[in-house]
């Protein structure tokens, strides 16, 4: 038992330290760059996804300049 709490103590103090087991991104630095853009692009992305999934693009009736709803 004690070993047992032993190692779980020590796995709790070199866990930030190790990382993860399976690296998230590629090793080589250019397709690192890569696919670090991605990921930014698509976390930029998501705040418009978010406001076109709960309709907060739609215009807004109280707003001071006049829109035309109508078909032209």
């Amino acid at each position: 038992m004690r070993k047992l709490f032993l190692s779980f103590v020590v796995g709790l103090v070199l866990m930030p330290v190790l990382g993860c087991i399976i690296p998230g991104y590629s090793a080589d630095p250019v397709r690192r760059t890569q696919e670090l853009l991605f990921t930014s692009e698509n976390l930029r992305l998501l705040l418009d996804e978010w406001e076109r999934f709960w309709f907060l693009d739609m215009p807004d009736h109280c707003t001071p300049y006049r829109t035309h709803g109508g078909v032209i």
